[in-house]
Order: structure tokens, then sequence, then C-alpha cells
């Protein structure tokens, strides 16, 4: 039986950084694989996706070190023009807690609002010609879109501007663009791979966030009828934070970390799939400054109406 190669390719990495993730907690995938897969992108008509994230790090020394935990909810809607020209759009809410230590005394913010939208296009440069009944063997697509700053970012309390952390959005206007494709290895298994370069803008409070570099490759093998599984290998770099216009930078961001991403997927039938997937960070150690990433949680559901 040919495997299903959107389930599979529903966990792949890169759009960036999670897209609108400030970079100081960001996490490596690509989203609109994650969301939809392979077939999903190519895929006519709309389709609609929603998924809850979780990501927690430190940073700062000792006696000075800021505990960040997000949980954001985003919702996908992506349109297809034909099997080669996508649009899409990202509408994510979040939840900041912040906690600063600081000469033994702790401070704590909260912050939640609407993020920054993200609106981008996707097109199919190139895909192999149907292959018996492995399908397409191979395709590639470029995609290049913008993340608004049309989020919350400026959040107060007693009449001060919360920290940066704590605030839902990163108050700038970035852009994005990378590849990303796939390669059907046999009717049960496929390879997926994406590449992308986040350039972010500076804020109304002088705040930039770190540029990114992602890269991810996935293996997919199908388990049953219903039952995918998934393993990733993701890659980020991202460069310091500059807290203000002077390009004077936050020692304790930035730097390099690699993850491996195990993530299950359920065929719900008549175009449902749930997902989850748990990223493990492997290597921390060429991180900028002092800084912990935790593992990131995800769970998602997928819609692909029938075309």
């Amino acid at each position: 039986m040919k495997a299903r190669p959107w389930l599979g390719a529903l966990a792949v990495a890169a759009t960036v950084s999670s897209p609108a993730w400030a970079c100081s907690i960001c996490r490596c995938g690509d989203p609109t694989f994650n969301a939809l897969g392979n077939e999903g992108v190519a895929q006519t008509g709309l389709r609609l996706a929603l998924d809850w994230d979780q990501v927690e790090k430190t940073q700062g020394p000792a006696n000075e070190r800021d505990s960040i935990r997000e949980r954001r909810t985003t919702l996908l809607a992506a349109y297809g023009l034909s099997e080669k020209v996508s649009l899409y759009a990202r509408i994510p809410y979040s939840e900041r807690d912040l906690t600063e230590t600081e000469d033994g005394g702790t401070e704590h913010s909260h912050g939640s609002g609407l993020a920054d939208p993200e609106i981008y296009g996707q097109l199919r440069l190139w895909a192999s010609q149907f292959e018996g009944d492995v399908g397409v063997r191979a395709q590639l697509f470029a995609v290049g879109g913008v993340k608004t700053d049309w989020g919350e970012n400026d959040l107060s309390r007693d009449g001060e501007r919360l920290d940066e952390h704590v605030q839902p959005g990163t108050g700038s206007t970035d852009w994005f663009a990378g590849l990303f494709g796939s390669y059907q290895l046999n009717p049960s298994s496929a390879l997926f791979y994406s590449a992308q370069y986040r350039h972010t803008g500076r804020n109304d409070a002088g705040y930039q966030y770190g540029r990114i570099s992602l890269a991810n490759l996935a293996y997919e093998h199908k388990l049953g009828a219903r039952w995918d599984a998934v393993l990733e290998m993701n890659y980020r770099y991202a460069e310091r934070d500059e807290i203000d216009a002077s390009g004077a930078t936050d020692p304790d961001t930035g730097g390099t970390i690699f993850y491996i991403t195990p993530r299950v997927l359920f065929d719900l039938g008549a175009g449902w799939v749930l997902r989850a997937s748990g990223q493990l960070p492997l290597s921390q150690s060429k991180l900028y400054g002092e800084q912990h990433e935790d593992p990131v949680l995800n769970l998602g559901i997928t819609k692909l109406f029938a075309r």
C-alpha cells in the first residue's frame, strides 16, 4: 500500500524558527510542513491547522537569571491556487511568563495577546515524474514572506513597559525565504529537508532579535494504516539580540543548537490528522553566554479538505 507522504511530511522542519517566535525563545522546525505535510502543501483549495506549543528556557548567570516560558496557539490557513502555488497566513496567540532573579530576589511578569501574524507564499520549482506506486519521487519548493509587526509589543504594568521577552509580539517587521523538498524512498518511507533564513527588523523600543539560519532533515516511516512515525534533526544558528539602536548586544542570546525531534501522527479519516512531538536539545554548548533550552512540546490537528 502506498504511503501517505503528507502524514510524514507533517513533521518536517524549518520556515523559520517557528516563524513568529522571537529569536531568544524560538524553536526549530518548519511549521508549514508540520501542519500540512507534503500532500497538503501541494493541494489546491483550503487547508486549516491548529497547533499548541510550549517553550521554556533560562538565560543569564545564576545571580541574574531570567526564566522564560511561552505557550502559543497558532491557526494556519492555507489556500492552494494550483499544485504549484499556495498562499498562507499564520495567526498566533501567545502567553508568556518571565521570572527575573537578581541579588536573591525574584520578579514575575506575565504577558498575553496577539503575537505577530505571518503572510507568505510558496512556489514549486521542480518535481520528478510519477514512478509506479511511489508517485512523485522528488520535489523542490521555494518559500518567502513577511512576519508582520501587528502583535502586542507595548504591554505595561504600573505605567512601565514590560520586558521585551514577555511581550507577545516582537514589534518588528521581518522577512524570510528558503527552500524545502522531499524524496520518496519507497511506498512506506520518505526523506524531507528544508533550509531558511530570517532577516529580523528593529522595533520601536530599539530592540532587534538576532537573525536566524535554520536547516532540517527528517525521515518518515509508515507504521500501519493510520499511524506514521517521523524522526527529525533540526539545526538553528541565531545572531545575538541587539538591545538598542546603537548595536549593543545581549551576551546571553544567540548561538548554535541542534535538536532531535520524534513525532507521531494519527489519521482520523476524512482529512483529519492528529500530531504530537517533542523537540529535544542535543547540544547547547555553542549557545552564546549563559543559556539553557528545555524540550519543546507540540500538539496539533490538521484538516485537509477533499479536492
